[in-house]
């Protein structure tokens, strides 16, 4: 919450505690919904509820809209069944359909025992689409035109229900049988002489997505074609929704809450961390935790095996740790960014000979730098035996090469396998690089110091 909303909360809360309730109802009708919302969010039931009372119908359902789902469950709990059925009736398709996802299924059963048999149907068929596919983020608040219609029809259509659609900046055309055909901008509709036909007018390229489609697909055409809005079809081709932009804003927000969840290698939730049960939280960290503890005993049975090399030369054991988290960190770097690349679509699985070559010549680089800057500081500060801080040296190219290939190379075998990336990430590449960078360290050791 930023200075100005902190202040208008303080506002508020003054009129409400001075019960004055007309300079209230003026006071909030004049804020901006999202602000407002944000800062009802804050309030204890009673307040939220007066706040939500006074304001006008159409703004205090625009507020609603705007509250997480928590709070949405909380206003529900408390409203009367009048007042929950104008917000049912006011709120978008797609918002109404986020809402009942939330409810017990006994609240949805009220709604659907209460609701028209068509918007019945509509509701029992949004709410059978896969979580996270196309078909559950969707409205069918959308404006739908006839091939046969002139410019001026279509305009004059728009006026008629323009109001209480998501978006009319496009417009989508479609046949007898609704099997989309063709779409038609606004800008379009307003420039063209009014006694043509939609059909002669109308873009036959379109970009659709299928119902079925998973969210995250949805989420890469809008970042490759700057859509505001995309139509949704069935496997006949028949229009079925829209996905608009706002709405697809939030998966993104979602699956990159979700990658960076998986990358610090915990269980993903949606929920907020200060309303999730402490119980809940470790339940979602153990598991993981569990199996990097586990694979972590390697490196003691790979140092356990060369116990020999150490007894000869305890000197090596000092600069394990230095390996291991300059491996662990190269590994980390190159995973991260090649997630990312393969996340927004700058790296296709076809380019893994592409990513080997650029992430050897950046090793063999960036570890020939490392190498020499250590090397001069165990000869010049630490009065290092010179064969020893060549091996120490010489184990850093190859610990950085090997670990900035394999933090390159499984997120794309991930993506391959038809798993989430963000799984290769930070403390999976750490515990592999971690192995890989002692093996390596010791085999070099033995080979030049003749152990």
């Amino acid at each position: 919450m930023n200075d100005r909303t902190l202040i208008q909360e303080r506002d508020i809360l003054n009129l409400i505690e001075e019960k004055k309730l007309p300079e209230l109802k003026g006071y909030i009708s004049q804020l901006n919904p999202v602000d407002l919302a944000e800062i009802v969010d804050e309030l204890d039931e009673a307040n939220s509820l007066l706040v939500l009372r006074l304001l006008p119908k159409e703004l205090g359902v625009e507020v609603f809209s705007y509250f997480d789902v928590d709070k949405q469950k909380e206003m529900v709990s408390l409203i009367t069944d009048a007042e929950l059925k104008y917000i049912l009736d006011e709120l978008y398709f797609d918002d109404m359909i986020d809402l009942l996802e939330e409810m017990p299924a006994e609240f949805v059963s009220d709604v659907l025992k209460n609701a028209p048999h068509s918007e019945r149907r509509l509701i029992n068929e949004f709410l059978n689409y896969p979580k996270d596919s196309a078909g559950s983020i969707m409205t069918i608040e959308y404006v739908a035109l006839k091939e046969e219609m002139t410019v001026q029809e279509a305009i004059d259509h728009i006026r008629d229900i323009g109001m209480t659609k998501e978006t009319v900046y496009t417009c989508y055309v479609t046949s007898r049988s609704s099997k989309l055909v063709g779409i038609v901008s606004l800008r379009k509709l307003v420039t063209e002489d009014i006694s043509k036909k939609i059909g002669d007018i109308m873009d036959t390229e379109i970009i659709t997505v299928n119902t079925l489609d998973d969210q995250e697909e949805v989420a890469e055409v809008f970042k490759k074609y700057d859509f505001l809005a995309i139509p949704v079809v069935d496997n006949e081709y028949r229009l079925t929704g829209i996905i608009t932009v706002d709405d697809i804003m939030d998966v993104i927000e979602e699956e990159a809450t979700e990658d960076f969840q998986k990358m610090a290698a915990m269980a993903p939730s949606d929920e907020e961390y200060l309303e999730t049960p402490v119980i809940k939280l470790a339940k979602h960290r153990i598991t993981w935790l569990l199996i990097l503890m586990i694979s972590a005993t390697f490196t003691g049975a790979i140092m356990d095996g060369y116990q020999d090399v150490l007894s000869k030369i305890t000197q090596l054991v000092v600069f394990v740790p230095m390996l291991m988290d300059t491996g662990g960190n190269a590994g980390s770097q190159s995973s991260t960014l090649i997630i990312r690349g393969l996340a927004i679509g700058d790296i296709q699985i076809k380019d893994f000979f592409k990513v080997i070559k650029k992430e050897t010549a950046i090793a063999l680089l960036v570890g020939s730098i490392l190498a020499v800057v250590n090397f001069l500081r165990l000869i010049l500060v630490e009065r290092m035996d010179m064969t020893i801080s060549f091996v120490v040296s010489i184990t850093l190219v190859f610990t950085v090469l090997m670990a900035k290939l394999v933090g390159g190379v499984l997120p794309i075998i991930a993506k391959k396998l038809k798993l989430d990336p963000a799984i290769m990430a930070g403390p999976l590449i750490t515990t592999l690089v971690d192995a890989g960078s002692l093996i390596i360290y010791f085999k070099i050791a033995s080979a030049l110091l003749n152990i």
